[in-house]
């Protein structure tokens, strides 16, 4: 998506969503990384929200979660200009972001809070890595030169910092901090460029998977993403994206389950329906967009931003943290200046 999902990474402890990795997803997550070097005059936007990876939630007092704000928030592509035709892989390159995100205080809030994010995103040698959100990812699969269907697997590690900080509802605050959870897992996905508006416009699936080592919720996350972005000129770029965050029963036990001690403490009603079993707990739909300053998608200055709607799945929409002192109706949004080396 243009999940802004993917936006950026805060810029304190806790870490946000990409470029705006957490708008890094806003999911800005609204374009996929695709052949970023086909021979073409435009060359296509990646997303920097990527999001995304599936629930992520940030820890420290400025650390957002846009792991979970599904992908890409758009960052202009690697340059084709004075390319070498002897060359065998993609060009090597390095794009960075910056901008802010305003988000829920936590997945399920309706109280906002302002955040500042960061994004990261580089390739060498074939190999690409980025930030996404919390996460780090790197993709195992080499990218040739040229090539129109990118196939990508490779490991991520994710910092989900969802209520350890900045938790503005009284009664939730009173439920106690969560612990900062630490996950490892994989991602793989496939992106074709040139599939409907013209010879540069990118499809892809991905799909993450995680897994709690930290003792914290114990459980896991995993989330299926579609996306889709085209350039509108060699200035503009658009995309859309939608997903679903899947989740674990210890998950929906963690973070949204409230316990008899918890109920006396906060006021608000014991619940574990969270906690019952492995569900859907949001879907989002992202929209992002991304504007060259330098007159270049694929180099100099880009302005980016994006916006990200999630609903929260039955189960936990019927949280009391929710359902009572929150909303099932989440919005991300997000911008920022990007600049690709």
């Amino acid at each position: 998506m243009p999940t802004l999902t993917p936006l950026f990474r805060s810029v304190r402890p806790k870490i946000s969503i990409s470029l705006l990795a957490a708008l890094a997803v806003i999911g800005f997550t609204a374009a996929p990384a695709a052949a970023e070097e086909a021979a073409a005059p435009v060359a296509p936007v990646t997303n920097i929200f990527d999001a995304l990876a599936p629930g992520a939630e940030q820890p420290a007092q400025y650390l957002q979660d846009v792991s979970d704000v599904d992908d890409e928030i758009l960052l202009p592509a690697a340059r084709d200009d004075d390319d070498d035709p002897e060359r065998k892989w993609s060009r090597n390159y390095i794009s960075v972001a910056a901008g802010v995100l305003s988000t829920p205080s936590y997945n399920g809030s309706d109280e906002r809070r302002i955040l500042p994010a960061f994004y990261v995103r580089g390739r060498y040698d074939g190999y690409s890595f980025s930030t996404r959100g919390t996460n780090f990812q790197v993709d195992l699969i080499r990218h040739r030169r040229g090539q129109t269907t990118d196939y990508k697997f490779g490991p991520i590690i994710n910092l989900r910092g969802d209520r350890t900080s900045g938790i503005k509802d009284v009664q939730v605050e009173a439920l106690g901090e969560k612990k900062l959870a630490v996950e490892v897992g994989f991602f793989t996905g496939i992106t074709h460029t040139g599939v409907i508006t013209s010879a540069y416009d990118q499809i892809g699936f991905r799909f993450v998977a995680l897994k709690d080592v930290s003792g914290r919720h114990g459980s896991w996350a995993a989330s299926p993403t579609i996306d889709y972005g085209t350039p509108l000129s060699k200035r503009a770029y658009l995309g859309v994206s939608a997903s679903v965050n899947f989740y674990g029963k210890g998950f929906g036990r963690y973070y949204y389950d409230i316990d008899a001690l918890g109920s006396a403490a906060s006021g608000l009603p014991v619940y574990t329906g969270a906690g019952r079993k492995a569900t859907a707990g949001k879907y989002t739909l992202g929209l992002a967009g991304a504007y060259a300053l330098s007159g270049d998608l694929r180099k100099g200055f880009v302005l980016i931003g994006g916006a990200q709607y999630a609903r929260m799945g039955s189960r936990y929409a019927d949280s009391p943290i929710v359902k009572d002192v929150g909303s099932a109706n989440q919005w991300l949004f997000g911008g920022g200046l990007a600049y690709q080396f």
